[in-house]
């Protein structure tokens, strides 16, 4: 894709959200140099690319790479000639280092007024954690997002890093410097971009925040619409250990799920919250009777939302998935 085609990005190296970010940059024809720390001396072969972890790797296609030791001045230096003729900059460090190692905003935006600064973290430039430590487990947790995830009777279940680095995180920050290049067409001048995942986080969180005011949403675990108290929208072991997904919510899914099922629907009355355990329960019972590829033959082609969950392997070679191109060229071969 080039839609991005003559936008230049200077990348400081990162984890987790600003590569994500970038990457999505990269993919849409956006020009990336990521400025590396140099390797040691004692890194053998290929340096310290050679033992970057698979991951990290993925998150970086897309780039050029050059070593710069920012912690002297003839790599700040040498940063500040490539921001010179860039459009872009991204980088992490906690508030204030940028500045103190010489590449802070005014620094940058002296040298290239059209610049676009951005900065991402997990807290923000300000705030009594600015300066904390932190991964996106936290940023979750303090936000409000952790706390509705997993089971009842057990501690909240983080969801990957998928919510805090790639979406809250990284996304954000590539919809702000999306604006943010959209706007520098129309005035011509640069600016300054404070990324923070617990900002990207909250505005996720909105309709929760929204539904909680209104009394709709459950302060408990499993005991809402999407969190797995609703019978029509969880996930239930198969016999064999395998998952399905059920995501019938509209009355005319349920329907469809429960006439395949063989179940009398007046049975079943589907808007009833009391009921809603011994639904569940009996559910549970129903789908553990016979194995996972039992229930895709028999849901399919019916609109009644269900679907096997996945592997990671199994998704790639899904039809849809493979239809759709959907996974990502990060040139690493399968784990075997």
């Amino acid at each position: 894709m080039t839609a991005l085609a003559g936008v230049r990005v200077i990348e400081l190296e990162a984890k987790g959200p600003a590569p994500f970010g970038v990457m999505l940059l990269a993919d849409l024809g956006a020009e990336v140099i990521q400025v590396r720390r140099p390797a040691p001396a004692d890194a053998g072969p290929g340096g310290a690319a050679g033992s970057r972890p698979a991951g990290t790797v993925a998150l970086e296609r897309g780039r050029r790479f050059v070593a710069l030791d920012l912690k002297a001045e003839p790599g700040v230096s040498q940063l500040l000639d490539l921001v010179a003729g860039a459009d872009v900059l991204v980088e992490s460090h906690r508030p204030g280092v940028a500045e103190r190692l010489g590449f802070g905003p005014d620094a940058c935006l002296a040298r290239n007024p059209r610049l676009i600064y951005a900065r991402m973290t997990g807290w923000g430039q300000d705030g009594p954690l600015a300066q904390a430590a932190g991964h996106d487990i936290n940023f979750l947790a303090i936000a409000g997002a952790l706390h509705p995830l997993g089971p009842a009777d057990r501690p909240p279940s983080p969801p990957l890093n998928l919510v805090g680095d790639f979406g809250a995180g990284g996304a954000y920050l590539a919809i702000g410097l999306l604006a943010a290049l959209r706007e520098r067409d129309r005035s011509g001048a640069g600016q300054v971009l404070d990324a923070a995942m617990v900002d990207g986080i909250s505005s996720m969180l909105t309709a929760f925040h929204a539904m909680r005011t209104s009394g709709d949403w459950s302060e408990r675990r499993e005991d809402n619409l999407v969190d797995g108290g609703c019978p029509w929208y969880r996930c239930y072991e198969t016999a064999a250990g395998g998952y399905v997904a059920i995501g019938a919510l509209e009355p005319r899914f349920q329907r469809l799920l429960l006439e395949r099922l063989g179940l009398a629907i007046e049975q079943w009355p589907i808007a009833d919250r009391d009921q809603w355990p011994r639904q569940r329960a009996a559910l549970a019972a129903l789908f553990a009777a016979e194995p996972r590829e039992h229930w895709e033959r028999l849901f399919a082609g019916i609109d009644a939302c269900v679907t096997p969950v996945l592997s990671l392997d199994e998704s790639r070679v899904h039809p849809q998935m493979l239809a759709r191109a959907s996974q990502p060229a990060f040139g690493l071969s399968a784990h075997a």
